[in-house]
């Protein structure tokens, strides 16, 4: 709340003086908005002999417009925000219990003030006629801009993007590329927050980019293109085919401490850890492609173990973060999970195509051993590729002076050799006497003060030498609040299922069905297919039409279903039964993760945005122990038979599954 009211007095402007309401402020400048639009027309006759003027005046006067329109957004948007952050505190006082009884009972009703700040109807609908209007002064031929009579290409009017974000913003919509990027948890700046963007176009380097989002790729591809081949070659090595499980679950392994170093080595540098993680890919899948002539099983774990120690998806996401600016940020999350949604599909399908055997020497290459002579020389030539053209970004730390208090106790502001203390902080529309005015003596509070409200409320849209990121664990965990502890469930519980669904899926379909290599690599590689369309659907529509709890509920349901269904509940288990419970799982598993992703970033508290230990780090470790124990749980299953195999490893996602829905019943009015 401290927070939240030094936005309000920073994003304040002279309107709001003085207001004893929001609905005398939004009809009174729903009335002047329309007013406004009629006034040119109405001035029109005056410049019938001068059209050049007259069109500029037409698009000055639907810019004025347009600001005015802004304003009143701001307005509502601020009002709906101060609604939200007073029901969640009186949420945890009450028992979260207060929200929906308040909410349901003046939403809807015809006097109440909640009406201008839940229906926008009007507004949406001076906005529609604002862009049309602009778009067509801008793009109409003979427009003032070609005085000269030159063509030239005319640019969208800042003014409609800043209106679109606006109402964007106000009614939480969203779309394919916004959903997309959610899934990678990585922090998203305000553009309309007026906040100085750290990273300038001189100092972005897109090849760097590129290999960043190439490094995603293949290695979700290398993780993805054993799967089909995994239990012949446990086989080939004197093992049970369900020691597939450790051979894929051995890289997850890895992972869980590789994702802690790699994020803390990338506060230091990018370049160093993306050739160390290539090395290790390179060694990993070299000695997993030896393990056949050298009939090891050792050696093959090892190889894994490697690769799972090179994973470098902290590094690439916290480039992202960190080193793109924000204007092509969202486009850069999105990469991010298209290259891992891609890499996910290409593995199964890439194992599918190396269905081959021969000899050179003495070293064999067939469908086991195939998948890791491909990677080793992919990673060669990625190695070689990151070492000629990757470029380290600069890092311009700008360091802000922290005021000290003179021996009055009061913030001085002058430096030791008496030259003044200059502030970085946005004035906004207010001057520096009104911001004191508003800030002296409330929203003054010692450090630790603030960090423990901060930490309490999750205001996740303002930053400051309060939020401070997480220095270990233990503060991370401590920032969990039960609402974000309930999304972490929900990530395991789904990362646990999808797991189970595909590293089991050679050992099942080869058991009861009698698949090929190609079979279950081209079922595998459908399954990957499906996220991204699925993800666009999501995001251009479902997410338009319902709330992300509402939608996250529906998808934990549906998981289950998929869940239950996939028991063998009868001596014979048909390919129709295994398919369908097969897509419901997995494709629903999708949805609710972008969903979930999408739900932990607003309840997760703002110092988890940055640093080490960072939301993405802890999502990602999250998934990764859910992938080691749902492969740990596949291999020692096989001990009690293939025959027990799925409903033995199905029973645990089973009860997590009802655990998180449970959880997410009775946090849901936390769920904002």
């Amino acid at each position: 709340m401290v927070n939240f009211g030094k936005k309000l007095m920073a994003d304040q402007v002279d309107d709001w003086k003085g207001l004893k309401g929001s609905s005398f402020f939004c009809c009174n400048n729903k009335a002047i908005l329309p007013e406004g639009l009629r006034n040119w027309e109405n001035s029109a006759p005056l410049f019938w002999n001068n059209m050049i003027f007259h069109k500029f005046l037409n698009y000055v006067t639907h810019r004025e417009v347009g600001r005015d329109l802004i304003k009143l957004l701001r307005f509502i948007d601020m009002n709906a925000t101060g609604i939200r952050k007073i029901l969640k505190k009186f949420d945890k006082r009450f028992g979260y219990r207060f929200t929906n009884y308040y909410v349901t009972t003046r939403a809807n009703h015809p006097y109440s003030q909640l009406q201008q700040v839940f229906k926008q109807v009007g507004i949406v609908a001076v906005v529609g006629a604002l862009s049309r209007n602009l778009e067509y002064l801008q793009h109409h031929q003979g427009s003032f801009i070609s005085i000269y009579d030159h063509p030239s290409v005319i640019l969208k009017d800042p003014i409609i993007d800043q209106v679109n974000h606006a109402v964007q913003k106000l009614t939480h919509a969203t779309n394919f590329m916004q959903f997309l990027g959610q899934h990678a948890l990585i922090s998203q700046e305000d553009a309309q927050s007026g906040s100085e963007d750290p990273v300038d176009d001189q100092s972005y380097h897109f090849m760097s980019l590129l290999l960043n989002l190439v490094n995603t790729f293949l290695y979700m591809v290398n993780t993805y293109i054993i799967v089909p081949t995994a239990d012949d070659y446990s086989v080939s090595l004197g093992a049970a085919a369900t020691v597939c499980g450790i051979i894929i679950g051995s890289m997850a392994v890895a992972q869980v401490f590789s994702s802690v170093y790699f994020s803390a080595w990338s506060n230091k540098s990018y370049f160093r850890p993306l050739v160390f993680s290539s090395i290790m890919l390179f060694f990993g899948n070299l000695l997993y492609a030896l393990a056949y002539d050298l009939n090891s099983l050792t050696v093959l774990l090892i190889g894994r173990l490697l690769c799972g120690l090179g994973s470098a998806r902290a590094v690439n996401r916290r480039y992202i973060s960190d080193c793109v600016p924000v204007k092509i940020r969202l486009q850069a999350s999105a990469g991010f999970v298209s290259a891992s949604a891609l890499g996910m599909a290409c593995g199964p399908a890439l194992a599918g195509f190396l269905q081959t055997k021969f000899k050179i020497y003495s070293l064999t290459f067939n469908q086991s051993t195939l998948p890791g002579w491909v990677m080793a020389i992919a990673w060669l030539v990625y190695f070689l590729w990151l070492w000629l053209t990757f470029r380290e970004p600069e890092h311009l730390t700008k360091t802000a002076i922290k005021p000290e208090p003179s021996e009055s106790g009061k913030l001085s502001t002058e430096k030791k050799d008496g030259s003044p203390v200059i502030f970085c902080m946005k004035i906004g529309h207010q001057g520096i006497a009104n911001l004191e005015d508003g800030l002296s003596q409330p929203l003054i509070l010692g450090r630790d003060q603030i960090q423990e409200e901060n930490t309490e409320d999750n205001d996740d849209n303002d930053s400051g030498w309060s939020h401070e990121p997480a220095r270990s664990i233990a503060s991370a965990y401590r920032l969990l609040t039960p609402s974000v502890k309930v999304q972490l469930l929900i990530y395991f519980m789904l990362k646990y299922a999808m797991e189970i669904l595909l590293s089991e899926s050679s050992v099942v379909t080869t058991y009861y069905f009698g698949w090929s290599t190609s079979d279950v690599a081209i079922f595998l590689a459908i399954l990957g297919l499906t996220v991204l369309p699925v993800n666009a659907i999501v995001g251009s529509y479902i997410t338009n039409w319902f709330e992300d709890r509402q939608i996250l509920f529906a998808s934990e349901v549906m998981v289950l279903l998929g869940i239950i269904m996939s028991f063998r509940f009868t001596p014979h288990y048909s390919i129709p039964q295994y398919v369908t419970s097969a897509l419901i799982t997995f494709v629903f598993a999708e949805v609710l993760e972008g969903v979930n992703l999408s739900l932990l970033s607003r309840v997760m508290s703002s110092r988890l945005s940055r640093g080490t230990y960072n939301g993405g780090l802890l999502s990602t470790e999250a998934g990764t122990i859910a992938r080691v124990i749902a492969d740990a749980t596949i291999t020692a299953a096989g001990y009690l038979g293939r025959d027990l195999l799925i409903n033995v490893t199905l029973l645990p996602p089973l009860v997590i599954s009802i655990v998180s829905i449970v959880a997410t019943f009775y946090t849901y009015n936390t769920l904002y």
